[in-house]
């Protein structure tokens, strides 16, 4: 076995090639890894199938489900799974920090339980394979080809070529967040980025559906971006995005959160403009509801003389801030009885109960949105949850 040769291999070979041979650079690895076969899976757009990438000649394989299978175990707790039966193979999550982009299913050659060095060198072939497809996928459309089950609506199209990874982590903080319907997003959008200390967070919900509401998001994100981009602090940054609102789609309002959380210090500071507010947690019970809304909708500053109040909150490490939009709350059963805010603060303590990686939690909650509303949501859902984990410690003398 070699696979250290594996992935330097793997790594000189993949960038003379398309997106569309890369399942077969991974494929030819199953000698050096005493393995028959070694598969590429990547989630769909639900997060409930796991899809294999095809390969030339190769056999079709039926997608995975997410729930029930050792493949999807590995997928939401992000650890390595072995199936022993039927000649044996080993499920390797492809995770990025926290970012989940799918699993490699590695078929052992020998029967019985892998060894240790099986299960380090299909741990690092995966986290080869997943520095590629990260680095690779905006090159080809074959991986957002595989990820969808259904046609997806321009305006969806439009959201997702735009957003961030849904999840990201270092060792002060986590950010996840999820949307749905996935094929058919209106005006729900959020975003986020890391520099040095500061970490901003927003999360938008333009008025309106399809394309018309989308289009309005991206001028939101777009200015939100470039204000931030500019240096501007929190409440500049909130003027800029009003600003330009007005300038391009008068009479338009997009309800929103801007938070910015000091990774050094766990000082929060938000500014909930005619948004739903943001919900604090910490160790896995619901402290308070942080102040809001403390501003109007963003587009529609010019009716009042009044400028954007910036709450501050103190977070400790370990705590969580989850952010949502209206449609998680408002999604209703047939008879009419809302989600509400009770319901979701009780999902989400009781699945950080259950120790699940941040992500899953956020992947268990829009499922669970889906099903109280039958999969029929009559209005956008997302949701964002940051966590301060601690202050980095000072550097070693």
């Amino acid at each position: 076995m070699d696979a250290d040769g594996a992935v330097r291999w793997l790594l000189r070979e993949a960038p003379t090639v398309g997106v569309h041979e890369l399942p077969e650079l991974v494929a030819a690895l199953a000698p050096l890894l005493d393995a028959t076969a070694v598969i590429v899976y990547v989630v769909d757009y639900t997060q409930s199938r796991l899809v294999a990438l095809p390969t030339l000649g190769g056999p079709d394989r039926e997608p995975l489900s997410v729930d029930g299978t050792l493949a999807g175990r590995a997928f939401t707790t992000e650890q390595v799974q072995e199936q022993t039966a039927a000649g044996g193979r080993l499920w390797v999550p492809l995770v990025h920090g926290c970012d989940r982009l799918g699993v490699l299913e590695v078929e052992a050659a020998a029967t019985g339980p892998a060894s240790a060095d099986v299960r380090d060198a299909g741990e690092l072939v995966a986290a080869a394979v997943t520095q590629l497809l990260i680095s690779r996928r905006r090159y080809s459309d074959l991986l957002e080809q595989r990820r969808r089950r259904e046609p997806m609506q321009v305006a969806a199209e439009i959201m997702w070529g735009l957003l961030p990874p849904l999840s990201f982590a270092t060792d002060q903080v986590l950010v996840a967040g999820v949307l749905e319907p996935c094929f058919d997003i209106g005006g729900d959008a959020f975003d986020y980025a890391l520099n040095r200390q500061l970490l901003s967070v927003a999360v938008f919900d333009a008025v309106g559906h399809g394309t018309p509401a989308s289009l309005l998001a991206t001028l939101a994100i777009g200015a939100y971006r470039n204000a931030r981009r500019c240096g501007l602090d929190l409440a500049g940054t909130a003027r800029s995005v009003d600003k330009h609102l007005r300038a391009h789609q008068p009479g338009a309002m997009v309800s929103a959160v801007l938070a910015e959380l000091d990774c050094g210090t766990g000082e929060l500071r938000l500014i909930v403009a005619g948004h739903p507010a943001p919900l604090l947690l910490r160790d896995g019970r619901m402290i308070k509801t942080l102040p809001g809304p403390t501003a109007l909708p963003l587009g529609l500053w010019h009716m009042s003389s009044d400028g954007p109040r910036v709450e501050v909150e103190g977070l400790h490490p370990g705590d969580q801030v989850l952010f949502y939009t209206d449609g998680v709350i408002e999604a209703r059963t047939a008879q009419g009885e809302w989600f509400g805010v009770d319901r979701l603060v009780d999902f989400v303590t009781r699945a950080l109960a259950d120790q699940l990686p941040l992500p899953e939690t956020m992947r268990r909650l829009v499922h669970a949105i889906l099903a109280y509303q039958d999969d029929q949501l009559q209005d956008d859902a997302s949701a964002v949850m940051l966590q301060w984990r601690a202050a980095k410690p000072p550097p070693r003398q």
